[in-house]
C-alpha cells in the first residue's frame, strides 16, 4: 500500500484549486494522512484530538511529532530530570489514546535535533523511548550524519529493526557538516516513511531573519519525482505500507508535488471525506 500526505492541513489550498486555507475535513477529502507538528511545541488536549477525529473519515490517519522535551531539544546539554521526562511521555501517551483506540495513529515522529549524534547515551535513549511508549508505532528521523557513517550505519539499521522503530528516509540538502544523506532503508516490515524537505541548499544552511520561511522553499521537478517513484516502488516489496510526506511547504509546493507523485504512481485513496465528492 502507498499513502501520501503533507505537513499540516491549512497551508495547501492548491489541493482543491483555491486560495483559502483548508479545513481538516477538506484536506481529508483528498489525502489519507497528515503530519501534525503542533505536539512538538505543546502536547494537545485529548479533547483537541477528539475534535480532529470528528472531522475526518474513520480510516484517516495521523503522524504526530514527538514533543520537544521527548526529542531532547534545548535540554540536551543542561539535562532534564527523569521525572520531567517521564511526565512528558505520560501526558503524550494519554493524548494518543483516542487515536490508538481507533487505529488512526500511523506513527509518532521523533525528529531529533542535529546535535543528537550517534553515541552510547543516545542508543540507550532510543531503547527508553520504546519502553515509555509501549505498543505505539515510533518513527525516527536523524539529522546528524554520524548515524550514517560507512561501517556503522548497517548496525544502526539493525538496532532500529530490533526495537521495531521505523527509520525515516529523508530527502534534504546535504553538504559537509549539514544535512544527512538519502538512505532508502526499511527497518519495519509494517511501515516505511519518506519525508521530503526539498533541496534548497542556501535556504537550508543560512540562518537568520526569515530562515524558517526559506528552509523548505523548493519545488521538486518531474525528474526528481520520478526518482521518488522508483524508490517508493522498491520499498513496496519490503514494507506493508510506504508513506510519503511532503514538507516542502514554504512556497506552497508540497500539495502540487504530492498530487503529481500520486498520479505518477497511479494510486487512489478510498474512504476519503465528503469533499472528495465535490471534485466531480
Amino acid at each position: 500500500m502507498i499513502t501520501i500526505g503533507l505537513t499540516t492541513w491549512t497551508e495547501h489550498p492548491s489541493l482543491l484549486g483555491g486560495t483559502d486555507k483548508l479545513t481538516l475535513t477538506e484536506y481529508s477529502g483528498v489525502l489519507p494522512v497528515v503530519e501534525v507538528d503542533t505536539p512538538f511545541y505543546g502536547i494537545p488536549k485529548v479533547s483537541t484530538v477528539e475534535k480532529w477525529q470528528k472531522e475526518v473519515p474513520d480510516k484517516f490517519q495521523f503522524i504526530l511529532k514527538a514533543n520537544q522535551t521527548m526529542t531532547l531539544h534545548d535540554t540536551y546539554e543542561d539535562g532534564i530530570s527523569m521525572d520531567a521526562l517521564k511526565a512528558a511521555y505520560r501526558d503524550y501517551r494519554a493524548m494518543l489514546k483516542p487515536l490508538t483506540q481507533h487505529g488512526q495513529l500511523k506513527a509518532v515522529l521523533f525528529q531529533f535535533p542535529p546535535f543528537f549524534e550517534r553515541s552510547t547515551r543516545n542508543f540507550h535513549y532510543l531503547q527508553r523511548m520504546v519502553q515509555w511508549l509501549p505498543g505505539v508505532p515510533i518513527a525516527v528521523e536523524f539529522r546528524n550524519q554520524s548515524w550514517y557513517e560507512a561501517g556503522v550505519k548497517d548496525a544502526v539499521f539493525d538496532f532500529l529493526r530490533d526495537l521495531g522503530i521505523v527509520h525515516v528516509v529523508v530527502d534534504e540538502p546535504h553538504a559537509l557538516n549539514d544535512g544527512v544523506t538519502f538512505e532508502s532503508v526499511v527497518t519495519s516490515p509494517k511501515l516505511a516513511i519518506l519525508r521530503l524537505h526539498g533541496r534548497n541548499q542556501k535556504g537550508w544552511s543560512t540562518k537568520g531573519k526569515g530562515w524558517r520561511g526559506q528552509r523548505t522553499l523548493y519545488r521538486y521537478n518531474e525528474t526528481e519525482l520520478a526518482e521518488f517513484k522508483a524508490v517508493v516502488e522498491k520499498l513496496q516489496s519490503q514494507a506493508e505500507e510506504v508513506c510519503v510526506i511532503f514538507n516542502n511547504n514554504s512556497g506552497g509546493d508540497a500539495a502540487d508535488n504530492a498530487l503529481a507523485l500520486k498520479q505518477m504512481l497511479g494510486v487512489s485513496f478510498g474512504d476519503l471525506g465528503p469533499q472528495q465528492l465535490d471534485l466531480f
